[in-house]
């Protein structure tokens, strides 16, 4: 896992879907995060693997940055296109997502659990935080 800080765009991953969501068209920005929501949700009590769970965090990040609370996704691995305005239903799903990511036979939990998990999950809870009091 090529990760270098706790942050939801700070590993290879991350970076990679950052251009997925800037090669989508405007107008279908909103299902490339949808799409990941679901991927993560969908897996139901099988195993969460790390990619799609990184994927889905980045996501959320980019749900809540335009949530009252939220904070900007500055970071230059972000996407460097723009959002439209995001759909609100959204939020739920972003929350559903997190919710599966801190849960069990997650591969991205325990592969931090491994290192400085508690600050990691501090930052999704935070995250999680914003995007269900929105």
């Amino acid at each position: 896992m090529g990760t270098w800080d706790i942050g939801p765009f700070d590993s290879d991953t991350a970076a990679d879907f950052s251009y997925r969501v800037d090669d989508a068209p405007a107008e279908k920005r909103a299902e490339v995060l949808r799409a990941a929501f679901r991927e993560v949700t969908a897996t139901g009590d099988d195993y969460l693997d790390s990619d799609l769970a990184v994927e889905a965090i980045a996501s959320a990040a980019l749900v809540a940055a335009q949530c009252p609370g939220g904070e900007p996704v500055t970071t230059a691995y972000g996407p460097k296109e723009p959002l439209p305005e995001l759909p609100v239903e959204l939020r739920p799903m972003a929350v559903a997502a997190l919710d599966r990511v801190l849960g069990q036979d997650s591969e991205l939990l325990e592969l931090w659990e491994e290192s400085d998990g508690e600050e990691w999950k501090a930052g999704i809870r935070k995250l999680r935080a914003v995007l269900a009091g929105a």
